[in-house]
């Protein structure tokens, strides 16, 4: 059984509704057992039991929320170099397209390399010029299917990677 952490900081709950939307692909997948969490609730714990984890942050001025930044620098310290190759993505709800979301994904994903996680984009396409190639991303909450789809399936494939690590695929 995968167990799939989905964690985020959300000031306006737009991110947290993109999170909800991720543990719900995330659960999709047979036997996944998901935590979802906000980070002022998930402890360095949190991280050493899951084998994967899909982090979500608002965009602040292209880059992740300085809550987010300051919860993986300061509250998991302890998790430092006890998480190497544990498998890890992210998302990100920005106040509107162009304002750097994908940017904040590939931040979070930085530190999370940082940390020894293993990450991933997905090629997919959820709808027309609707891809999460950095992760899943919206303008605001995730309005419309193929952004809710984004969020679901950035979930799904992260499921689908710790089974595959686990050397459970299609069982």
């Amino acid at each position: 059984m995968g167990k799939i952490l989905v964690l985020y900081f959300s000031e306006s709950g737009n991110t947290r509704e993109m999170a909800n939307l991720v543990a719900e692909g995330a659960k999709s997948v047979k036997g996944s057992d998901v935590r979802l969490l906000s980070i002022d609730k998930a402890k360095p714990e949190e991280l050493l039991w899951a084998d994967g984890v899909a982090m979500g942050a608002p965009t602040y001025e292209g880059l992740l929320s300085w809550q987010a930044k300051k919860w993986w620098d300061e509250a998991v310290k302890a998790a430092w170099g006890k998480v190497i190759g544990k498998i890890g993505c992210a998302f990100s709800s920005s106040g509107g397209w162009g304002g750097g979301a994908e940017l904040t994904c590939q931040s979070i994903m930085t530190i999370m390399i940082n940390f020894g996680f293993m990450v991933f984009g997905v090629p997919d396409y959820t709808g027309p010029q609707m891809t999460l190639h950095y992760g899943s991303i919206a303008a605001g909450k995730p309005a419309n299917e193929p952004q809710r789809e984004s969020c679901r399936r950035l979930g799904k494939r992260l499921s689908e990677l710790v089974d595959l690590r686990r050397g459970n695929a299609g069982k």
